[in-house]
C-alpha cells in the first residue's frame, strides 16, 4: 500500500459526504410514500419524527468516530472487536422471542424495553479486527514475500473469522453470514497475500458455491442441508426467488408483491401519494419498490447511479489511504456496503433469494442505519486524522 497522499486543504471529504446526505435525502421520502401507502399507519409523523431521531444521532456518532485518532482506534480494535462479540453472544439467552418468531431468526437482542441487532455492530468490529490483523502482519517486510507468513495471516483471520460464524449459525441468520465472508474475502484479497494462495482458495470457494447451489436446488441436497439445521423457511425462499408468482399467494407473496410493484412504475413512476401495490415491510427490506412504483425506472437507476458514486468514492479513499490500517478498513466498508447494496435491490428485483438485508441509509432507521454511519464515519476519519504526525500503524 502507499504510504503517501498528496496533500489537501480540506480536512473532511466533502465528495464522500454528499451521496451520503443524498441518500439520507432520497430515504425520508421513500418512507413517506411506504407509510403514506400503508394502511394500517395512522399517522407517518411520528414515524418520520422516529427516522430523524436516528439520522441525528447517525449524523452525531459518524463525526464522533471520525475524530477519534488513529492510535487510540488501533489500540481499541481488540476491545471493538471483543465487545461485538459479546453482545452477540447475549442473544444465547435474551433474544427477542417475538422477533424471532417472526422473522425464524435469533438476531434481536432484548435487554428490558431495549432491542437492537448486536450482528450490526460485529460487522464492524470484525471489519477492524480484520483490519488490524493484517497492518500487524504487513508491517515486516520479509512477510510480503513468505508463503509460511501468508498462511499465518489467513490462519489467524480465520481465528477470529470463527466465533463470528458460529454466533450467526446460532441466530440463523444466513444473509448476514453472507456479509461477513464477503468482508473477508475483500480484505484478504487486498491483504498481499501470494496469488499462488489466493487462486486456490477462491477456486474452493467457487466449487463450494456452485455444490451449495445444487444442494439447494436438488430435493437429496434439501435433505442434506436439513440434516445440517436448514429450516423450511430458508427453502421456502429459494423456492420463492425461483418461481415467485407460482407460490404468490403463499411463501412468495411479499417477492411477487414487490416485483408488481417495481413493474407498475413503468418508466417515470405512479407518484409518491400513488402507490396502489400493498407490499409488506416495505419501509425496511422492501423499500426499494417505493422507488420503483412512485418513481419508475428512471428513479432506480439515479439511485443506483447515487450509490455508484457512493463506493466510488470510497474507492478513492482507499487508493488514497496514508495508512495500511485506513485501507484496510475502508475495503471492508467497501464490501460492507456493496453486499448490502447488491444483495437488497437484487432481492427486490428478483435476481436474489430475499434475506432480509436493509438498504444503506434508505431502509428505516434502527441498528443498521446506525452502522452505516459508522461505516463513513471510519472513512472520513482516514481524512480528518491524515495531518496528525503521529508514528501510527
Amino acid at each position: 500500500m502507499r504510504k503517501t497522499i498528496a496533500k489537501t486543504n480540506e480536512p473532511v471529504n466533502y465528495a464522500l459526504l454528499l451521496p451520503v446526505f443524498l441518500l439520507i435525502l432520497i430515504g425520508f421520502v421513500a418512507q413517506y410514500g411506504a407509510f403514506y401507502a400503508d394502511p394500517t399507519v395512522e399517522s407517518i409523523a411520528p414515524l418520520l419524527k422516529k427516522q430523524l431521531l436516528w439520522t441525528i444521532l447517525g449524523i452525531g456518532t459518524m463525526f464522533v468516530t471520525m475524530i477519534i485518532p488513529i492510535k487510540y482506534l488501533w489500540k481499541l480494535t481488540p476491545i471493538f472487536y471483543g465487545l461485538s462479540l459479546f453482545l452477540s453472544g447475549l442473544l444465547i439467552k435474551f433474544h427477542d422471542p417475538v422477533m424471532a418468531a417472526a422473522t425464524g431468526t435469533k438476531r434481536w437482542l432484548r435487554l428490558g424495553p431495549v432491542s437492537f441487532q448486536p450482528s450490526e455492530f460485529m460487522k464492524l468490529g470484525y471489519i477492524l479486527m480484520l483490519a488490524y490483523i493484517v497492518t500487524r502482519r504487513r508491517q515486516h517486510p520479509a512477510s510480503s514475500s513468505s508463503l509460511k507468513e501468508d498462511f499465518r495471516l489467513l490462519g489467524e483471520l480465520f481465528l477470529v473469522s470463527l466465533p463470528v460464524l458460529a454466533l450467526m449459525f446460532y441466530q440463523k441468520d444466513f444473509g448476514t453470514s453472507l456479509v461477513f465472508i464477503s468482508i473477508f474475502l475483500g480484505i484478504v484479497l487486498v491483504s498481499g497475500c501470494s496469488w499462488k494462495i489466493l487462486s486456490v482458495g477462491f477456486g474452493l470457494i467457487g466449487i463450494l458455491g456452485v455444490s451449495g447451489i445444487l444442494l439447494v436446488l436438488t430435493e437429496r441436497g434439501q435433505r442434506i442441508l436439513s440434516f445440517l439445521h436448514f429450516k423450511p423457511y430458508q427453502f421456502n425462499r429459494i423456492h420463492a426467488w425461483l418461481n415467485p408468482f407460482e407460490y404468490a399467494d403463499s411463501i412468495s407473496f411479499q417477492q411477487a408483491r414487490g416485483l408488481t410493484a417495481i413493474g407498475s412504475g413503468e418508466l417515470f413512476g405512479k407518484g409518491l401519494t400513488n402507490l396502489q401495490i400493498y407490499v409488506p415491510v416495505r419501509e425496511s427490506d422492501m423499500i426499494f419498490t417505493v422507488i420503483g412504483e412512485a418513481f419508475g425506472f428512471v428513479g432506480t437507476c439515479v439511485l443506483i447511479l447515487l450509490f455508484f458514486y457512493l463506493i466510488y468514492q470510497m474507492l478513492i479513499c482507499t487508493l488514497h489511504a496514508k495508512r495500511e490500517f485506513y485501507a484496510y478498513i475502508t475495503t471492508g466498508v467497501i464490501m460492507y456496503f456493496l453486499f448490502h447494496i447488491l444483495e437488497n435491490i437484487g432481492s427486490n428485483i428478483g435476481l436474489l433469494p430475499l434475506t432480509g438485508i436493509p438498504l444503506p441509509f434508505i431502509s428505516q432507521g434502527g441498528t443498521a442505519y446506525l452502522a452505516n454511519f459508522i461505516g463513513i464515519g471510519l472513512i472520513l476519519s482516514m481524512y480528518y486524522q491524515k495531518e496528525k504526525n503521529e508514528i501510527e500503524p
